[in-house]
């Protein structure tokens, strides 16, 4: 019997499933690793909406100057993905997670002593350049592992960072309260960049033959290309800017919930209202951002698992849509503190899955040997969605509700979900097969 080809990787080698060779962490350990990762750079994110009322109470800037960080910070962390992806496909993905992390600390420490705008943004700028990098490669890397299941791979790298910041949502709060923002911000910066370098360390890429030998006969529910594209071939393809334009319509309206959870509460006035859930008891800010982050952390492996299975483009349809009737839904009735929690819990359900959808797609359209590259450029799209951030906001301050900004989000999923089922999923079928 033939012996397996050589793994170029250093270090001893174990046997996969259908003879493949992988490093003795495995497959599965890289998939650990880079979760890891991205959940503790998850706060980044999903946590700031806890820091713009304290640092307002502060220095009263005003929350849409404030909030122009958080575009700045989500424009630095998917506009500069390409450039980073590019360094991981001929470098690896170790050094560009260590410089990552290494940022990821030191913009949260700018944010602990930032005494200005000009320095709040630049903090966000580092931040963003620092998260990016992490993610851009931890999804990059789950991509090429996971040749056979680029959905659930894609998916659960992606939920570490809808729903690694879950369990600290109530930490951060209490420690804001009883320490001070400032405090915060430092000792999770640093505690987390930290642990994103020392897991750093441990992550490698597969092999060249490896995709190759773990697709051999084995049957699959999406189209995906035979060819492998570059950058900047993939750009001067219809297919991607329409995937694009989808991306941009979907993220846009969870990134104006995303940071703007915690002052459409205060609107509402249902932030400090406790609610009981299944015995538990919180305020109904606290338990929405909790639920939240657990949703649009599950969703990810779920819809990319249901995508392996029933094809892309059909998830797409069904999560778009159950995203657009739930931001519809929120508008009509966040007045309700029960209803505010359980209506925000779906909209992050059905919007999280983009992360897991739309980079598999990117791989079986284009390829997996400049994966991370690939989809790094067509992540930018989350950068693109955080400019309409602040014309939401001016429609809020415009109308004095937030019901306006609500129909429009919603009415955005609903074009995608469109725009998947009745032109992406054809203009992609005969895509790949003229690339046959």
């Amino acid at each position: 019997m033939a012996m397996p080809a050589a793994d170029p990787t250093p270090g001893p080698v174990v046997l996969t499933g259908a003879g493949v060779r992988a490093p003795a962490l495995g497959r599965w350990g890289q998939l650990v690793l880079g979760v890891l990762c991205m959940s503790m750079i998850a706060n980044m994110q999903y946590g700031w909406t806890l820091f713009v009322n304290p640092i307002n109470d502060k220095f009263q800037w005003g929350k849409p100057a404030i909030q122009v960080a958080f575009t700045i910070f989500v424009l630095t962390e998917t506009w500069l993905v390409p450039i980073e992806g590019w360094f991981v496909d001929r470098y690896g993905p170790k050094v560009v997670t260590l410089f990552g992390g290494a940022l990821c600390a030191l913009g949260w420490t700018m944010n602990a002593y930032a005494d200005s705008l000009p320095m709040l943004y630049a903090a966000a700028a580092v931040g963003g350049i620092g998260a990016g990098a992490v993610y851009g490669t931890c999804v990059g890397n789950a991509l090429k592992w996971f040749p056979d299941r680029r959905g659930l791979a894609a998916g659960l790298t992606a939920a570490g960072f809808g729903a690694g910041s879950a369990l600290t949502v109530v930490p951060i709060a209490a420690m804001i309260r009883d320490s001070g923002y400032e405090h915060t911000f430092l000792v999770f910066g640093i505690g987390q960049g930290i642990i994103v370098m020392l897991a750093s360390l441990l992550l490698m890429a597969p092999d060249a033959g490896y995709k190759d030998r773990m697709l051999a006969g084995r049957p699959t529910a999406n189209v995906v290309t035979r060819r492998q594209y570059a950058p900047s071939e993939m750009v001067r393809t219809p297919v991607f800017w329409l995937m694009y334009l989808m991306f941009v319509l979907m993220a846009a309206g969870g990134l104006m919930a995303t940071a703007s959870l915690a002052p459409i509460a205060k609107d509402f006035h249902v932030d400090g209202v406790p609610v009981s859930i299944l015995g538990l008891t919180l305020p109904a800010l606290t338990f929405a951002l909790t639920i939240d982050r657990v949703l649009n952390g599950v969703t990810r492996p779920f819809f990319g698992w249901v995508s392996d299975r029933i094809g892309r483009e059909n998830t797409m349809v069904l999560a778009f849509a159950i995203e657009g009737f739930g931001i519809l839904a929120l508008g009509l009735f966040a007045h309700s503190p029960f209803a505010f929690v359980l209506l925000t819990g779906l909209v992050f359900f059905a919007w999280g899955e983009i992360y897991s959808l739309f980079p598999s797609t990117c791989a079986d359209t284009y390829g997996d040997k400049q994966a991370t590259a690939n989809a790094g450029l067509l992540y930018t799209a989350k950068g693109t969605a955080s400019l309409l951030l602040p014309a939401f906001l001016a429609i809020q301050t415009q109308t004095g509700s937030w019901q306006m900004v609500f129909y429009v989000a919603s009415g955005m999923a609903f074009l995608a979900a469109f725009l998947a089922l009745f032109v992406l999923k054809p203009m992609r079928a005969k895509f790949v097969a003229a690339s046959h």
